[in-house]
């Protein structure tokens, strides 16, 4: 590839609650943003600002929303939570690595969903978490 195309390189983003810096690395062990089961042994971030908005805004916590531009430090795949349970395909660019996310930048220009269908998609995480289909993989 010539250094010319790298402008065009693959964006990705992850969207929560936490504080972080240009340069921290977000890693596997940490308890998920979305449930209270055991520590993740996946990182997991999306190649749209809209996945990564819908995490900021649904992620525990009392913070706000936060969205980092990141970089992947090893192989990514696609997240089968919602590539293989919720649509066919990945058409949401959602993906996930056992391996360290470097915080590249934080997005700080960006717009929630409106009020009304941040709080359909709260009453579906909590429909699905009461019936026991919350599971993270």
């Amino acid at each position: 590839m010539s250094s010319a195309a790298t402008m065009f390189a693959q964006s990705f983003f992850h969207g929560t609650r936490a504080d972080l810096k240009p340069g921290d690395l977000i890693v596997v062990g940490y308890q998920s943003n979305f449930t209270d089961d055991k520590p993740l042994s996946w990182v997991y971030f999306a190649a749209t600002l809209d996945a990564a908005i819908w995490g900021a805004e649904l992620a525990a916590g009392s913070g706000p929303g936060r969205i980092y531009v990141v970089e992947p430090t090893g192989p990514i795949v696609d997240d089968p939570n919602v590539t293989d349970k919720k649509f066919p395909g990945n058409p949401t660019l959602s993906y996930r690595s056992r391996d360290a996310l470097r915080v590249i930048a934080e997005v700080t220009l960006w717009q929630g969903h409106p009020a009304e269908r941040l709080q359909q998609m709260r009453e579906n995480v909590a429909r699905l978490k009461a019936e026991g289909a919350d599971i993270i993989d």
